[in-house]
């Protein structure tokens, strides 16, 4: 029997994943391939934002900042468990930019979308105000405005467990090798990377959605579509917590690039990010000297803490793949997304090229527009765990812990962020901590392992401890390995 869907996507991140969800929404059959483990590519190296992209004002971005915008109120709707509204302090630099321009730029930001969660900005003195103390003394104003935080990994998971709800199937460790019209269809070659095994499937449409990968995944299908494009690096570090508060700052350089300084994991902080061309191997990205003292060097020079290479708890690294540019540098070049489409004997190749975080959605809708009359959907569709009582997660974590009085409030309070109303399918039949199975440590039980292998494609520590709960940052190497065997052993009798 021939292994056929309508549509073929490779690339398991944010844009891939979402193509999936909605298209099979839509009902068209959908596989989707990725060959390492779902967003281990740029999708899980952002700065885990969703934004509108404030600076993007000053380059007149202001259709891909509207649409961003809008996007935001959606998700806010879409998974309140998992995009949460942030403060944002923007301490003022009269040498870098006067403070009419950043209220004008503030006062469009507020408007460009219909903004029904999120407060207004507004201007603030830094005297006797918490959001200054930790600040440098030469800094006494500043402004308030608001955007959101995720978990930008978790974000992928979800758009994929939406995607196989609806039908899609998503085959993770599946590289893709290679793709030739034939007649009516596609045929893909294809490699199971974990017993080197070849087959084939044929599809009507297919998607190339791999990021920094798209060019060296067109060199494998046989087409005439080209196009250039720009890679950037983006790097972050972890620190421990520089300041107290739920509040992140927007901090600006004199090369007109910003750094972010956002609350993380309760106990650190996330700096980042940097904007660095980058000419290697997309698989193995790593930050660099420079980038760490740029960061340091922000950081020291508006908070009262200094911090030092030294202090880094963690750092990670993403390459992002920009639209390309003659004369841009990588922190003007635009992050909207550019869609190729090259259709020949009505079999197409869909190639995307850019994009960001926050608009992920739209893309995927407007991808999908193109193959299909039938009615978009996801604007108005909770995201998996997102059908939450009236959007409340204050009240839907205290009726967790009315129902689950044995667990831990910070364990509650992990689930809730992580898996919103699927929490109910983790603990299905758990009545104690004894029935949680075995202890790997921090707050990570046997059943929450298996559940993520079940049903969010886990099967290595780092996809469970990096992409799917962010424990890495508290594991030790030992716990790490423990782990690592107990996975080892369950997949050797699957």
């Amino acid at each position: 029997m021939i292994d056929y869907t309508d549509i073929f996507i490779i690339g398991g991140g944010i844009n891939g994943v979402a193509i999936a969800a909605d298209a099979a929404g839509r009902g068209l059959s959908v596989r989707l391939c990725e060959k390492n483990d779902l967003s281990a590519g740029t999708s899980w190296a952002s700065s885990k934002l969703i934004h509108g992209g404030l600076r993007y004002l000053e380059f007149y971005e202001f259709g891909l900042v509207k649409k961003a915008l809008h996007e935001r109120e959606i998700l806010l709707f879409r998974a309140p468990f998992l995009v949460k509204p942030l403060e944002f302090i923007l301490p003022h630099e009269k040498h870098l930019r006067p403070a009419w321009m950043i209220r004008i730029g503030l006062f469009l930001y507020d408007h460009l979308s219909m903004r029904k969660t999120l407060p207004g900005s507004t201007s603030i003195s830094f005297k006797n105000d918490e959001r200054g103390l930790e600040l440098q003394p030469h800094l006494t104003r500043g402004f308030s405005y608001y955007d959101c935080f995720t978990d930008d990994a978790r974000l992928v998971i979800l758009n994929a467990i939406s995607a196989k709800e609806k039908g899609a199937i998503i085959s993770t460790r599946t590289e893709f090798i290679s793709a030739v019209r034939e007649k009516d269809y596609w045929k893909i070659t294809l490699k199971n990377v974990l017993n080197n095994h070849i087959f084939f499937h044929y599809a009507k449409i297919l998607c190339n959605v791999t990021g920094p990968w798209v060019k060296e995944t067109q060199n494998k299908i046989r087409t005439d579509l080209t196009f250039d494009i720009h890679l950037d690096k983006g790097s972050h570090i972890v620190v421990p917590k520089l300041y107290d508060g739920d509040f992140a700052y927007i901090l600006q350089h004199s090369d007109k690039r910003i750094v972010f300084a956002i609350p993380y994991l309760e106990k650190y902080t996330l700096i980042g990010t940097t904007d660095v061309p980058y000419m290697n191997n997309p698989d193995h990205i790593t930050i660099s000297h420079e980038e760490i003292d740029y960061l340091c060097s922000i950081i020291n020079r508006y908070f009262k803490k200094v911090i030092h290479k030294n202090d880094l708890i963690w750092s990670y690294s993403g390459v992002r793949c920009l639209q390309a540019k003659t004369g841009h540098s990588a922190a003007t070049t635009t992050r909207d997304f550019q869609c190729l489409t090259e259709n020949i004997n009505n079999l197409p190749l869909v190639s995307i090229i850019g994009g960001k975080l926050t608009t992920h959605r739209v893309l995927a809708e407007s991808i999908v527009n193109q193959l299909t009359t039938k009615p978009a959907w996801t604007s108005t569709a909770s995201l998996p765990g997102g059908d939450i009582p009236d959007q409340d997660f204050h009240k839907f974590c205290d009726a967790l812990q009315k129902n689950y009085p044995w667990l831990p409030k910070n364990m509650i309070l992990r689930y809730a962020k992580n898996y919103g109303t699927r929490v109910h399918i983790l603990l299905e039949n758990a009545h104690s901590l004894h029935d949680l199975g075995e202890d790997f440590s921090h707050g990570l039980y046997q059943k929450e392992v298996e559940y993520l292998v079940k049903y969010e494609w886990a099967m290595t520590a780092d996809d469970i401890l990096w992409r799917r709960t962010k424990l890495g940052l508290e594991f030790s190497e030992v716990e790490k390995n423990k782990l690592e065997s107990w996975l080892q052993n369950i997949f050797e009798f699957m």
